[in-house]
């Protein structure tokens, strides 16, 4: 008698930011490399125009379309379905969805060590209540310390200033322990 195991693939993860109605699916993680889908609905904001001083991302459209701006401010180019756009470490960005439809994409870091656990934050945070009207974390210090971990520098605040605004929060954060705050939305 021929015997089988059964395994089952386990399915990816989807969560819903309630706030902004974005979804995201992690498809792959690790400190090397991370790949996760985002579906924008229509309209919706996105992310601010920012950069990474070591991690580079590409974004592949699968459905509708996308704008980004790219490279300085102003400099904009819509992406549909099969295209994709290279973001190296240091370049502006931002994205957002234009359309009355939704958009599907993805986005792959590299280096990823700690935008999992940014964008997890994000969405935990959002689920339970602790942002604004616009997705963002009301807590500074939470602010700070996932701006950090994800490697995201805001542009329109000079960097010499954000970098010391970030600075103190993160280690006024290590203080009083924000970081243990933070750890639920890290894990499944």
């Amino acid at each position: 008698m021929n015997t089988s195991i059964l395994t089952t693939q386990q399915q990816p993860e989807v969560i819903v930011n309630p706030v902004t109605g974005d979804r995201m699916t992690i498809l792959e993680t690790g400190a090397a490399y991370s790949k996760i889908r985002f579906d924008l609905p229509p309209k919706a904001k996105g992310s601010p125009l920012h950069y990474h001083t070591k991690m580079s991302e590409t974004f592949t459209v699968l459905q509708g379309c996308l704008e980004m701006e790219f490279g300085h401010k102003g400099n904009r180019r819509t992406l549909y379905a099969g295209e994709s756009l290279h973001v190296p470490a240091g370049v502006h960005h931002s994205f957002h969805n234009p359309s009355d439809d939704w958009v599907a994409f993805t986005s792959e870091n590299k280096p990823a060590a700690g935008f999992e656990q940014f964008i997890r934050s994000m969405y935990g945070l959002a689920i339970d209540g602790k942002v604004n009207h616009e997705g963002m974390p009301t807590n500074l210090l939470y602010f700070a310390l996932l701006l950090k971990k994800a490697d995201i520098v805001l542009v329109g605040i000079p960097r010499v200033v954000q970098t010391l605004l970030v600075g103190v929060l993160v280690r006024l954060g290590d203080l009083i322990s924000v970081e243990r705050s933070l750890v639920k939305y890290w894990h499944k």
